[in-house]
């Protein structure tokens, strides 16, 4: 029993650290959008991945600490407000369309990317009190549809690779 739990420590140990690193990544390549802070989210990858092969409390865990981790390696304290409203909104609306037997690991990831991006939205208008904000909706919630398809696909070829149901996490058979 103790050799499992160190060895589920380390594989969440090991999609934090990918996590970060994608989020790294992320921040190197500026998109030539005309829409601040548009991103493509690789991280929620390794947040997808953690939920389907562990668990919601677990991805919970892995994008918080990554959230947390990423601010304070490379951000500020309001990236963090943005990135912390961002990926919670996420969290909880992948949690809840994943219940829905309708709903693929692409179309969980879809809902998150649309949520996340409207939280931040939600965020930059409290923050700024400016309403004008608004209209970057379209383009966001598209980018975060898209982005969240691609991230979608993506983890499900992985989780195949690891042979491992699309929808559960479970070892196939």
């Amino acid at each position: 029993m103790r050799h499992e739990n160190t060895l589920r420590t380390a594989r969440l140990g090991l999609l934090l650290a990918f996590a970060l690193i994608l989020g790294y990544a992320e921040s190197l390549v500026p998109l030539p959008f005309g829409v601040p802070g548009m991103k493509l989210g690789l991280p929620n990858l390794a947040v997808l991945l953690t939920m389907y092969l562990f668990g919601n409390r677990e991805a919970l865990l892995v994008n918080a600490a990554r959230v947390c981790l990423t601010a304070f390696l490379f951000g500020s304290l309001s990236s963090l407000l943005y990135s912390l409203a961002g990926a919670l909104c996420s969290f909880l609306v992948m949690t809840a369309v994943r219940k829905n037997p309708r709903l693929s690991l692409t179309g969980v990831s879809c809902a998150g990317g649309i949520a996340h991006n409207a939280a931040q939205l939600a965020v930059a208008v409290f923050v700024t009190e400016t309403a004008q904000i608004l209209f970057c909706i379209p383009p966001l919630l598209l980018c975060g549809c898209l982005t969240g398809f691609c991230l979608g696909l993506i983890c499900r070829g992985v989780l195949a690779s690891l042979g491992r149901d699309k929808r559960a996490g479970r070892k196939d058979g």
